[in-house]
């Protein structure tokens, strides 16, 4: 029997309790957050099970002090606290993952690799959707090939009923979102490792109905480190986001007209007052979809995965909640169980079996289609 920790009790500690109440191998889920109500709300769901604590995440000693006893701990709180987060795991002897999104703070975490494994455990960034499950399927595709020459990764979060202007809404922290619109995307180009502008290279595809044409653009952080992992095997690997037509060319031309700068006018920090704005004006948690695309190519043959998520009336877990806390919460429990095929800070494609990975997807209902060309 096993102590999970889930820091965080947003939109996905929750969706990743809820996974983590119904294993039947897990004795207790403590959910910590700065917000003490909060993490009692989200504790709650795990019925006897769940734990709450007030914690800091910034406060070293006191996350050294919470994580020892927990067999992993997931961070589901921002971004640039998972560094540190990551160090007092490995101090706490506790295995750890995060929904990462960063590249530079990923990189910080995967260079503790000598110590993690010194103290006997894993540290595994970027383990939401994409970056996150995405990894994980391009592993399982690509050992189907004797030899790659292509990866293409198209995500998307969508609400199930568009509104304007942006036919969007959020479904994680605003920085993230801003973050993957303004940082430039790392993909590998003629086997070569470069650097592209965000919110480019458009293109269209399709998605079964009521979905049908949509658009997919470049972002950063979705390929991770992938473009590491099969520099010098692959030729090209690129990740865009999916969303409605017509949403590019609209936050594109917020960004050039500087309400995304960091550079303050008149005492007012742009990025921040748009970021209230959107956060005021978009919808937040009506019922969502997400869609996945992978396609591997090589050798003549084309192996494409998709999957369609939808907001999940039973439990009201958005399909985001879903498709981002199942996957970090299925990488805790192999964490947890010994179930990696590596101690160390690795990435997912390089530590996470994905013959069972997948079995556990399917176990909770998000299906993954797959057709050859």
């Amino acid at each position: 029997m096993m102590n999970i920790l889930v820091l965080g009790a947003g939109r996905m500690g929750l969706g990743a309790v809820h996974d983590l109440a119904a294993q039947p191998d897990v004795e207790r889920v403590t959910v910590a957050d700065v917000d003490a109500e909060r993490a009692r709300a989200v504790a709650a769901r795990a019925g006897a099970k769940g734990h709450a604590v007030a914690l800091d995440c910034s406060d070293h000693a006191a996350v050294v002090a919470l994580m020892r006893g927990h067999a992993a701990a997931i961070s589901c709180v921002n971004y640039w606290l998972n560094e540190a987060l990551a160090k007092a795991a490995i101090e706490a002897g506790t295995n750890f993952c995060d929904l990462g999104g960063n590249n530079t703070v990923v990189d910080a975490e995967l260079a503790l690799d000598a110590a993690a494994r010194v103290a006997g455990v894993n540290v595994v960034p970027d383990c939401g959707l994409a970056p996150g499950m995405t990894a994980v399927l391009v592993a399982h595709a690509v050992a189907r090939f004797e030899n790659v020459d292509e990866i293409h990764i198209r995500v998307g979060g969508l609400p199930l009923d568009p509104k304007p202007p942006l036919d969007y809404q959020f479904v994680f922290a605003v920085e993230g979102l801003i973050n993957e619109y303004v940082e430039r995307a790392r993909v590998l180009r003629g086997g070569k490792i470069v650097e592209i502008d965000s919110m480019t290279e458009l293109e269209e595809l399709e998605f079964p109905p009521p979905f049908g044409r949509l658009e997919a653009f470049q972002t950063s952080g979705g390929t991770s480190t992938l473009v590491d992992t099969y520099l010098g095997r692959v030729r090209e690997i690129d990740y865009k986001t999916i969303r409605y037509p017509g949403h590019c060319a609209k936050f594109k031309a917020m960004i050039d007209l500087g309400l995304c700068s960091s550079e303050p006018v008149n005492g007012v920090v742009p990025r921040k007052f748009f970021g209230e704005l959107l956060v005021r004006s978009l919808p937040h948690d009506e019922p969502d979809a997400v869609l996945v695309r992978v396609e591997v190519a090589g050798g003549g043959k084309r192996l494409r995965y998709d999957i369609v998520d939808r907001y999940d009336e039973a439990t009201g877990l958005s399909a985001m909640m879903r498709t981002t806390a199942f996957p970090a919460s299925i990488v805790a429990l192999m964490m947890a169980r010994g179930q990696t095929t590596a101690k160390g800070a690795l990435p997912q494609e390089r530590c996470i079996p994905p013959e069972r990975f997948m079995r556990d997807l399917a176990a909770r209902g998000i299906k993954v289609e797959e057709s050859w060309s």
